[in-house]
């Protein structure tokens, strides 16, 4: 028997809370990258000040995603995702008293490693509850917040920038407020629940409980319910294969995106003669349109499934960003970028994100998860410091070439990723 399936009201609910909960840490992320410039003048802050800020920030984003996961599997996916987005909200508000380079790094690494662990815990607790003929769909809608998040940050920026940075940030507050308060309406996942019932009876010795809960949904439970990343490599097979090879192409994801993402700005002004504004407006343009390209990533998933629209768009950013390399005319550039940021934002989040979701089971799903999440970050990590080498001695073609698309090929791992056909319920996949 599968886990019962909650009502379309509530699954409605569930997602728009998700929806609105991802698109504030976006917000949260993409506001300090607004807002550097400024803060770097007001707190004076030289340029190796920016970079050591950096590398406490994504420093944070893999720690605290680690321990999300693994929390989210000890203690529930429901508590975990209340006090990231508290913890979120907190220091975003704090953000307004800093005073000096130590607060800032301590507040803001906080901030952004609190948010970007939404990541890992939405796609735990909102995948297992979401039906199992809509789920990548369904999810994919939630995904979209990235975009969203980057939109609000942006408008909110332009419209109140003039108040002080601290000012922006204050506002980040209420939003993430309301989102807390809708979120104590989101029940705990019944799968996780269920987990949970069997590792007591197994523990208790009760037999009969074990085999009534078992034949209810059956699943595969450690006694004493501790998953750990060192279980999850400790024995071969479909599991360990399974989180390798993910591991390895989301890599190889973060560093290239460190160039298509990341770098863009600068880059579309130094070396392809674009203004800030023009820059500007054509980010957003991508961002905005984005939004729909998520949901075509989540809907082609679920016709076609969700590993064959990963392996798809990972084969098309390299050619993307070598016809990015080489494209002179501002039309071309610009119809290039539009697709090579929609492979690696919107096709590739509305499916890839969903799929990681489904690979594993329940009983360390949000260890998986949260571990997957982390190795996103070391993949920034990879990128940047490739980037930073690169640059500092070699051409600027080199260094796309390397980061951008050499980077991307890894992304061809893809193909030898689990196939996943769409639609079945979690327990079908794994248990």
């Amino acid at each position: 028997m599968n886990a019962e399936q909650p009502s379309a009201n509530y699954v409605r609910y569930l997602v728009i809370i998700a929806l609105a909960g991802w698109a504030l840490a976006s917000y949260d992320i993409n506001l300090l990258v607004l807002a550097l410039p400024d803060i770097a003048k007001s707190l004076n802050i030289s340029e190796a000040g920016i970079g050591i800020l950096g590398f406490f920030v994504y420093g944070a984003q893999f720690f605290i995603t680690l321990l999300a996961g693994y929390a989210m599997d000890r203690f529930g996916r429901r508590r975990v995702w209340m006090f990231c987005l508290t913890g979120s909200a907190v220091f975003t508000g704090l953000t307004y008293f800093v005073q000096d380079f130590q607060q800032l790094v301590l507040v803001r690494a906080l901030a952004s490693g609190l948010a970007y662990s939404e990541l890992a815990v939405s796609i735990t607790i909102v995948n297992e509850q979401l039906p199992a003929e809509r789920r990548g769909l369904l999810y994919s809608i939630v995904q979209g917040g990235w975009p969203l998040g980057v939109f609000l940050a942006s408008g909110v920026y332009l419209a109140f920038g003039r108040f002080g940075w601290r000012v922006v940030f204050l506002l980040g507050v209420l939003p993430i407020v309301a989102v807390i308060a809708g979120r104590f309406f989101v029940r705990e996942s019944e799968r996780f629940e269920h987990v949970q019932e069997v590792r007591r009876a197994v523990r208790q010795g009760d037999q009969t409980t074990v085999d009534a809960l078992l034949q209810k949904q059956n699943v595969q439970v450690e006694p004493e319910g501790h998953v750990t990343i060192r279980q999850l490599f400790a024995e071969a097979g479909q599991i360990r294969r399974q989180l390798i090879l993910l591991s390895i192409t989301w890599i190889f994801y973060g560093a290239s995106c460190v160039a298509t993402n990341f770098y863009i700005a600068y880059w579309l002004t130094i070396y392809k003669g674009f203004t800030s504004s023009a820059t500007s407006s054509l980010l957003l343009a991508c961002g905005g349109i984005g939004f729909f390209f998520y949901i075509l990533g989540g809907w082609l998933g679920e016709r076609f499934g969700r590993r064959e629209v990963i392996i798809v768009t990972g084969a098309l950013v390299a050619p993307l960003t070598l016809l990015f390399l080489l494209a002179q005319p501002r039309w071309i550039v610009i119809l290039v970028y539009f697709f090579l940021y929609q492979a690696t934002n919107g096709t590739w989040s509305g499916a890839g994100y969903a799929y990681q979701g489904e690979s594993f089971p329940t009983r360390l799903r949000g260890t998986a998860v949260g571990f997957l999440g982390a190795v996103q970050v070391l993949g920034f990590i990879l990128g940047s410091l490739l980037w930073a080498g690169l640059s500092s001695f070699a051409k600027p073609t080199l260094t796309w070439l390397v980061v951008a698309t050499g980077m991307s090929l890894g992304m061809w791992t893809s193909v030898l990723l689990r196939k996943i056909p769409p639609g079945q319920e979690l327990e079908a996949i794994s248990h």
